[in-house]
């Protein structure tokens, strides 16, 4: 049973997810060429897209499945992260048959990890409430999980669109090689005097 103290968030969780889930498909519509069969970074693009899904639909279902009275969330919980970890599975096996280790490749990666470490932590709680254990404690759980799924999807969106990557790690490389090129052309003194 969903304690009442959060009946709210997986009411206002389920809502966002189908609103997300939506924008996700105008946002693949608008990027379509870009997953096109022949495209050069299709396949990534795709796996992206699914991981976005993915996560949208974790949170929604969970979500809609915890505002159903009585013991619902607990084999929501269960059955939606073994159909994630599946997904992470065939996704995982399409990057290794790529076989082209980019940079890129290896963040999709990590990226399905994370998925992986999140829908394993949302098994072993979703089983909890089913097995009746600190049940409170483990429907929060899987909230926190549910907003995890939003931030994990939301990224994985970004980067399907396109959208710019500003990051710590590239700035300060970006900063650094202005700094190398600057000290590589140096400027005569006197030009630079009116």
């Amino acid at each position: 049973m969903v304690p009442a103290s959060i009946h709210d968030f997986f009411v206002a969780s389920g809502s966002a997810a189908g609103a997300l889930i939506g924008l996700l498909f105008v946002a693949i519509s608008v990027s379509s060429g870009r997953l096109a069969q022949d495209e050069e970074g299709a396949p990534l693009h795709r796996v992206r897209a699914a991981a976005a899904l993915t996560a949208f639909i974790n949170a929604l279902a969970v979500s809609l499945f915890a505002l159903i009275p009585g013991h619902k969330i607990g084999p929501a919980a269960v059955a939606v992260a073994v159909t994630g970890l599946l997904f992470v599975m065939a996704s995982l096996l399409s990057l290794i048959r790529l076989r082209r280790v980019r940079w890129g490749t290896v963040r999709d990666a990590v990226f399905l990890v994370g998925l992986v470490i999140m829908f394993v932590i949302q098994l072993i709680e979703g089983a909890a409430v089913i097995a009746g254990q600190d049940v409170p404690g483990a429907v929060n759980t899987i909230a926190i999980l549910v907003i995890v799924c939003f931030l994990i999807g939301i990224a994985r969106s970004w980067e399907l669109i396109g959208g710019p990557s500003i990051g710590i790690t590239h700035e300060v490389t970006a900063l650094v090689q202005g700094r190398e090129r600057g000290a590589d052309d140096p400027v005569d003194e006197e030009s630079r005097q009116p």
